[in-house]
């Protein structure tokens, strides 16, 4: 098989060749030397690991050969394995018990995969394509948050070339052990790419082309616990597909316990949405706690990391995101926070020598509001919703320089009161501050009339005592439709 993927890689160099040799029917010496080149690149042993892999790996996808009655392994399922359960694998697989106690994780998988193979077993694998500057790429893992390593998938510039791969699109097929001199796993044939068929990648539109809209579909937040957070949510701050959401929070005010029932509501209400949590600059026991309540997608970067760490997982994060919206998909982020994301990209771009007040360059908040700005609900199908936290009252002018700037920049804002969690009163939204722009297009004509008399209502009230009816309105009854219909907007006492 390998000997006729050399061949398909052969013929696809030599068209290439051959086309770059009709383009410069002038310049002779530069196709020759061109050619003696790829030669000489061939014979040679390539320095870097990458290149090592690429001599061998397939240009294109080759034949599929007959799976049937071959056993089946995938290796994100070992690397979700722990280290005991793993051991207990290689046993069942017959591999030597000897060495397997000295054997990282890494190299017990390898093991694994290497012993399935040669028991004529097949090996299966997905990822987030990431392409490096020098025309290849890595599937990166998940499980992992997009970190290298070295499980990492190669895919060759032929592979990307034919089915027009991106950066963030999820590659799945069939990958095959290295060979000796190589260090990574190579994609042997490409099945899905992004859930679909790969013809469907090579026929989609580009996302910077897709028409945006504003959000008319809800999402609706009501769980069946009939907590009041999401309950109130859903009244005075509703969200939809392709909303741009900010929660503005003081420390301490439960921004990540609203993160967790957000996201535990839309997992539990709507799941065709692609969830995807964003942790930036966070605690590592918080990211642990993400990861254990809720069911979708945890990605994080804690605070001991680099500020170039925190941005390249963001930027594979939205650039998956824009890849599963191209197939017109439904994707909500949840982002903590925008403020530590941009103080990252502050750190990390190239000094303009234009400093803003709080020590922030001036060119440091273009890419956090391209992050930002993706977020939008497409035109025939697809939305990107992103909900992201930012910090005031944190003592740093730059902090604030930051919200300043990003203030207005969404379609839908919560602001949480410091004052209302000092009562311990949770959640802590300050609701005369908080709503959603053209609301009239989420909610029924009914719940605005009833919403807008009750906003009227409280709003000579303080804000502790909103929350307060609210929250012993809302308990009395199952959900937000017996809450409206039992509504006497007569005074606020009668609420």
């Amino acid at each position: 098989m390998f000997e006729e993927e050399n061949q398909i890689e052969n013929q696809v160099e030599n068209q290439e060749i051959k086309i770059d040799s009709e383009k410069k029917a002038s310049e002779p010496a530069v196709v020759k030397k061109r050619i003696i080149t790829r030669r000489h690149r061939k014979e040679e042993a390539p320095a870097s690991p990458a290149a090592s892999a690429s001599s061998s790996a397939p240009a294109a996808n080759p034949v599929p050969e007959s799976t049937e009655g071959r056993s089946k392994l995938s290796i994100n399922d070992l690397t979700q394995l722990g280290l005991l359960e793993l051991r207990q694998k290689a046993l069942e697989m017959g591999i030597p018990h000897e060495n397997l106690g000295s054997l990282k994780k890494q190299d017990l998988i390898f093991q694994i995969l290497k012993a399935h193979t040669l028991g004529g077993g097949i090996i299966y694998a997905y990822g987030s394509l990431e392409i490096l500057s020098e025309g290849y790429g890595f599937l990166r893992s998940p499980q992992n948050s997009y970190l290298p390593g070295s499980d990492d998938i190669y895919i060759s510039p032929s592979q990307i070339r034919l089915f027009n791969l991106k950066t963030g699109d999820i590659v799945s097929g069939q990958i095959r052990p290295p060979k000796e001199g190589e260090k990574y796993f190579a994609m042997l044939r490409v099945e899905q790419i992004n859930g679909d068929d790969p013809v469907v990648a090579q026929t989609r539109v580009p996302f910077d082309n897709l028409i945006p809209l504003f959000p008319d579909e809800r999402i609706n937040m009501e769980t069946a616990s009939g907590d009041p957070c999401t309950r109130m949510i859903n009244l005075f701050c509703p969200i939809g597909k392709g909303q741009r959401g900010l929660i503005v929070s003081p420390p301490r005010s439960g921004k990540t316990v609203i993160l967790q029932k957000i996201a535990n509501a839309i997992t539990e209400n709507h799941p065709e949405i692609n969830l995807i949590l964003l942790l930036i600059d966070e605690r590592p026991e918080e990211v642990t706690d993400m990861r254990r309540n809720v069911k979708g997608e945890v990605i994080a970067s804690t605070f001991d990391e680099q500020a170039s760490r925190h941005v390249q997982v963001a930027e594979m994060v939205i650039e998956r995101a824009k890849r599963m919206v191209e197939h017109k998909k439904d994707v909500v982020i949840l982002l903590d926070s925008i403020t530590r994301l941009a103080r990252a990209y502050n750190q990390t771009v190239p000094t303009s020598g234009k400093i803003l007040s709080g020590g922030v360059d001036s060119n440091a908040l273009h890419k956090p509001k391209r992050f930002f700005g993706a977020a939008r609900n497409i035109e025939n199908g697809g939305s990107l919703t992103i909900i992201a936290t930012a910090l005031i009252e944190t003592g740093s002018r730059m902090d604030e320089v930051i919200f300043e700037e990003f203030k207005g920049t969404g379609n839908m804002e919560m602001v949480l009161d410091r004052k209302i969690a000092d009562r311990r009163l949770y959640p802590a939204i300050n609701i005369k501050k908080s709503g959603t722009r053209r609301e009239d297009l989420l909610l029924s004509e009914e719940e605005l009339k009833k919403i807008w008399v009750l906003r009227k209502v409280i709003n000579p009230m303080d804000d502790v005592e909103i929350i307060e009816m609210l929250i012993d309105r809302m308990q009395k009854t199952k959900n937000n439709e017996a809450f409206l219909r039992s509504m006497n907007t007569t005074g606020p006492m009668d609420v």
